[in-house]
């Protein structure tokens, strides 16, 4: 298993981590999402490492940005 780490911005409420747990969810090969609301901090949890790209492009579709990994 491979866990990634990044950070999303604009996330206010519980809505909005179960919107960028969904998006990131359905990211072929994710395995597990995590998303802290305090921190801003999601984690990834995959069989084998994911382009950063992809993970970039669920959490825009969530409507949040992704600062860093």
């Amino acid at each position: 298993m491979t866990n990634a780490t990044y950070t999303v911005k604009g996330m206010t409420c519980g809505h909005c981590v179960s919107s960028v747990k969904e998006e990131v969810s359905e990211v072929a090969g994710v395995s597990s999402v995590e998303v802290d609301l305090a921190s801003g901090l999601l984690t990834v949890e995959s069989v084998s490492p994911i382009d950063a790209a992809d993970i970039r492009s669920a959490v825009e579709e969530a409507g949040y940005e992704l600062v860093a990994k």
